[in-house]
């Protein structure tokens, strides 16, 4: 038997690259547990436009 989907797709999207004023985005797709994760997510992901590791958050 199929369990019901508590995963859902979020994007996550570069805090520090809208303030750089730099043309272009950096977003990632990824998934999360609504049941345990009820909040954002805020990970660390590699921007390759500024060419750092960055803290990306969840964008609706």
């Amino acid at each position: 038997m199929a369990k019901k989907g508590n995963r859902v797709q979020v994007i996550l999207e570069c805090t520090e690259h809208k303030n750089s004023g730099k043309p272009g985005t950096s977003r990632y797709i990824t998934t999360k547990n609504k049941k345990n994760t009820s909040g954002r997510l805020e990970l660390k992901k590699y921007n390759p436009i500024l060419k750092k590791v960055t803290i990306h958050k969840e964008i609706k």
